[in-house]
């Protein structure tokens, strides 16, 4: 929810997990309807505190049709919406009218019929709020009627409700039957789709306050104006999103929307990766578009050209894209790409695998880059060794990632490795003195200091608000202004590493060095080499700014090359590091568990043991439930719920 707030996308919410509510809970009418403005209250917090000022109100209301109840996999659903058609043609009111008054403090009294803001009627009798009276009661009826198996009571409320059986669906008995009739007379999917249709605006709206957090070039050039007016005559400008494997496993189509401009079968296109600089020519392809298809479900559906504001599958793309990418047309090589989807976790648990049949070792290479095309957020690498690495979220999304290697992309046996999580290397403190390197032929020498980045920094490069790509004179007001940086050192920041973007700096703080540009892209190589191989335990360095201080340079060009200058630079920087009091840096979940009071202490002696930190807890209202949220290092979390249902005895 806070990423999709974040890319400016308006969120309607499910309500899911109803059957459960019923038949397990089994919670009255009242207690349902608390729980469920409780849920709908907290999600609205979440929206409130990471809301963009450009979005229009966001806020999910059911009274506004925004919200919608149901059961996921008993198929049924249904939105406010759907009773006050039905009801309005009874009470003869606005269908509108009546959708306010079905959620919140109404209860309807059928003595003087009248609606009441209080739960008495007239003559002092207690009233059933309305939401329960006129949804929940029909729909708590059925489900007593068909698990009590009172075929009568439910072969009449079928009757009324005009809801038609087929005969092999007369012969299921218990939640089957309750599943079969719940999809006929309120189908989720009904629902789901006339909340998105109604509530959620269109392509040609959204795009309008969209395009500033999607195209990364500047706001008043031709791509710009066109994603702004999804304009089907406009350059076409599309962002693939994800592979999606065809169904034989073999190749890939690339899924994506278009967001100005078409898209044609056999046209040429211009096809921008992630890494994709403005005016290089690194991560670019000009080519050819075999087929564009529409993704209809479980199947695709062939078509020969799609305008802007729709979603298209590409074939024949797949070799060019690995997760994602930027499609224009081939003549429009003043296009930016659009901005990479940033997720809010990290790969940062790692395992080894290798076949256990050694001739097996080409399957599964290319089923490594298969894997790697197919989920956004894995990560596949080789080591110096020759071990390949397969680094996911955490142990259940890693564990699902191997089933799909093992079996769909590979289909071969693997051996894999305990996981093992990626730490960190960083900085305490400013280095105690200025590092001094030489080069090989004793003629250069680089002087350097460390110093961490200040608190929330490495996040907002991680975030994308401080990035390479960003104006320098925009950076450093905001550098100098929220992290009280020094306004000429924020204009000379030279490079992000590692990967030229991730959280390490490296700042030019000297004055008056000659041929100090020629050496710059050098020093920049070394700076991105030591920052993704620190110096303790070869893992990424994270939060370190590294000043350079002074440069020496012979006066022969030929004695300063890149020979001489990036291993130097390299082991400065190490250096550096080393001497300004290095530390490591864990991951760590937030993790959220939910149990009975009487099980909190097992909960606690389990966090305890695998230096979990509780950050807090709650009582749920309405229920004997707590909720413990507390962080864990992700080094302590393998096999951590089984351990924990074993302190509770499964009651966590």
């Amino acid at each position: 929810l806070r990423q999709a707030l974040g890319e400016r996308i308006r969120p309607v919410l499910m309500v899911n997990k109803l059957d459960r509510a019923i038949l397990e809970l089994q919670l009255d009418q009242e207690e349902a309807y608390q729980n469920f403005a409780k849920a709908i209250e907290s999600v609205n917090v979440v929206i409130a505190t990471y809301k963009d000022e450009k979005l229009p109100d966001v806020q999910v209301d059911p009274a506004k049709g925004t919200v919608g109840f149901g059961s996921g996999l008993q198929c049924w659903g249904f939105t406010l919406a759907r009773f006050a058609r039905m009801y309005s043609k009874m009470f003869g009111v606005e269908e509108s009218k009546l959708m306010e008054r079905l959620w919140g403090d109404n209860w309807f009294d059928p003595e003087s019929k009248k609606w009441k803001k209080e739960a008495v009627s007239a003559s002092g009798k207690p009233l059933k709020r309305a939401f329960c009276q006129f949804i929940l009661e029909p729909i708590y009826q059925m489900f007593s009627a068909v698990i009590n198996d009172d075929k009568e009571k439910y072969e009449k409320m079928l009757e009324k409700l005009q809801v038609k059986l087929t005969s092999d669906d007369r012969l299921l008995q218990g939640k089957k039957l309750v599943k079969a009739i719940m999809a006929k007379w309120i189908p989720a999917a009904e629902s789901l789709l006339e909340m998105i249709v109604t509530h959620l605006p269109s392509p040609a709206k959204a795009q309008q306050y969209r395009c500033e957090t999607l195209y990364t070039g500047p706001q008043d050039d031709k791509y710009a104006a066109a994603i702004r007016a999804c304009d089907p005559t406009g350059p076409l400008v599309m962002y693939v999103s994800k592979m999606v494997p065809s169904a034989d496993k073999s190749r890939f189509v690339a899924f994506g929307r278009v967001f100005s401009g078409k898209i044609r079968t056999g046209m040429k296109a211009r096809i921008m990766g992630p890494n994709y600089e403005f005016g290089k020519k690194d991560d670019l392809y000009i080519k050819n578009i075999q087929r564009t298809v529409l993704m209809m479900g479980g199947k695709t559906e062939p078509i020969d050209d799609v305008p802007c504001g729709n979603t298209v599958g590409l074939v024949g793309v797949d070799q060019y894209i690995v997760k994602t990418g930027t499609i224009t047309d081939e003549d429009c090589d003043d296009c930016h790409i659009l901005k990479d989807m940033k997720y809010s976790v990290s790969p940062v648990v790692r395992v080894a695998v290798e076949p256990k049949n050694p001739a097996d070792l080409p399957k599964l290479v290319e089923g490594l880059k298969r894997l790697a095309k197919s989920d956004p957020l894995v990560q596949c690498t080789i080591e110096e060794s020759g071990e390949h690495i397969v680094a996911g979220a955490g142990e259940l999304h890693l564990e699902i990632c191997l089933k799909d290697l093992q079996d769909d992309f590979t289909g071969v046996e693997l051996k894999i490795s305990e996981p093992v999580v990626s730490l960190r290397e960083t900085v305490s403190a400013e280095s105690s003195i200025d590092c001094l390197a030489k080069s090989p032929n004793k003629h250069n020498r680089i002087y350097c200091r460390a110093v961490p980045l200040a608190d929330g920094l490495p996040e907002d490069i991680e975030n994308g608000k401080v990035t390479p790509r960003d104006d320098p004179k925009n950076r450093a007001k905001y550098l100098a202004e929220k992290y009280e940086w020094d306004a000429t050192d924020a204009r000379r920041i030279w490079a992000f590493g590692p990967e030229t973007t991730g959280p390490n700096m490296l700042v030019d703080v000297t004055k008056g060095v000659q041929y100090l540009n020629e050496i710059k892209d050098s020093v920049v190589a070394g700076f991105n080499w030591a920052t993704k191989e620190g110096a303790i335990s070869d893992e990424n360095m994270r939060g370190i700014r590294f000043n350079v201080m002074d440069v020496v340079l012979h006066a022969d060009a030929i004695h300063r090359g890149g020979g001489q200058i990036i291993p130097t630079a390299r082991r400065v920087f190490y250096a550096a590091e080393m001497t300004a009091e290095p530390r490591f840096l864990e991951p760590v979940y937030l993790v959220e568990i939910q149990c009975p009071e009487h099980a909190m202490g097992g909960i606690y002696s389990v966090l305890n043991q695998r230096r979990g930190h509780v950050i807090g807890e709650e009582q749920r209202p309405g229920t004997p439930l707590y909720n413990i949220k507390a962080y864990l290092p992700v080094m302590e979390s393998f096999g951590f719920t089984a351990v924990l249902r074993a302190a509770t005895a499964g009651q966590a």
